[in-house]
């Protein structure tokens, strides 16, 4: 059964990108000081960087890694429109990276997976210059991001720094049966052979950090299904989790009511693990 599909045959990825852009709606205004263009690596003699988002006068020692991707595809543009997710987070206090990953059509997922394991060891790493402790530090995402933040918390057993708190809205978590030639989402034109390799489903174990998962039960673009293997996947490991539905909601358009519900359930999941 194929769980990505899209409602239209001519619906574009920039229209996706714009949707996403509406997914919450908040009047708030962060107090922030914001350190641009942080470099946390090289590919293709190009710099991998990252912005941080530090509280003026409230840190708590705890931060987000925020992946800045809709589609697999990542740019300052699109942090521009993810920037109102942070708000309640750096209001309280919490440090914000916001990430972003080698963009396609450049990129497949494989590669910017790849990417954002890389941008988490380096935030960890150096957790300590930002007044941030190494062990409190979460991450999130929203569709493509929300898929990011997921393999990053259940598929990092092996690395020195995972993280300690996941939220993930309206995520891909089975990438089989979806990749090859797309021109929607070039980014899946990957060999399907590793397609489990970059499919968050694949690796719940016992010990990951507690997830949320997010989503819209209206979803055409991602199924909810994606949500509801990957929330019972995780409580067959004995992962602390929680799954919100959001009822009639579709793909990135928590607006409203419901886009308070999300927000809240963001702040709340990481100030309850964190």
């Amino acid at each position: 059964m194929s769980v990505l599909s899209l409602s239209s045959a001519t619906k574009s990825l920039s229209v996706l990108i714009s949707s996403l852009g509406l997914l919450f709606v908040l009047s708030a205004s962060a107090q922030a000081d914001t350190v641009r263009n942080v470099v946390y690596g090289q590919k293709d003699g190009l710099a991998m960087v990252m912005d941080v988002y530090q509280p003026e006068d409230n840190a708590n020692g705890a931060a987000v890694a925020y992946m800045i991707s809709g589609g697999w595809m990542s740019s300052p543009m699109m942090q521009n429109a993810y920037e109102s997710m942070f708000v309640p987070l750096v209001d309280a206090g919490y440090t914000v990276f916001a990430v972003r990953h080698g963009s396609s059509p450049r990129y497949n997922v494989l590669e910017a997976w790849s990417d954002v394991s890389q941008a988490f060891q380096f935030i960890a790493g150096n957790a300590g210059d930002y007044g941030v402790d190494p062990a409190r530090i979460g991450v999130s995402g929203i569709s493509a991001g929300g898929h990011l933040s997921l393999m990053l918390g259940l598929s990092t057993d092996d690395q020195p720094h995972r993280p300690a708190a996941v939220v993930a809205y309206m995520p891909p978590t089975n990438l089989r049966g979806m990749t090859g030639p797309n021109d929607n989402f070039p980014a899946l034109n990957f060999d399907a052979a590793l397609a489990p390799t970059v499919s968050p489903i694949d690796f719940a174990s016992a010990g990951d950090p507690p997830v949320l998962l997010v989503h819209g039960d209206a979803d055409d673009l991602v199924n909810i299904s994606h949500s509801e293997n990957m929330y019972a996947a995780l409580q067959s490991a004995d992962i602390v989790t929680d799954f919100v539905v959001i009822e009639g909601a579709g793909h990135g358009l928590f607006t409203g009511a419901d886009g308070v519900t999300a927000a809240d359930a963001l702040k709340g999941w990481f100030d309850q693990h964190l």
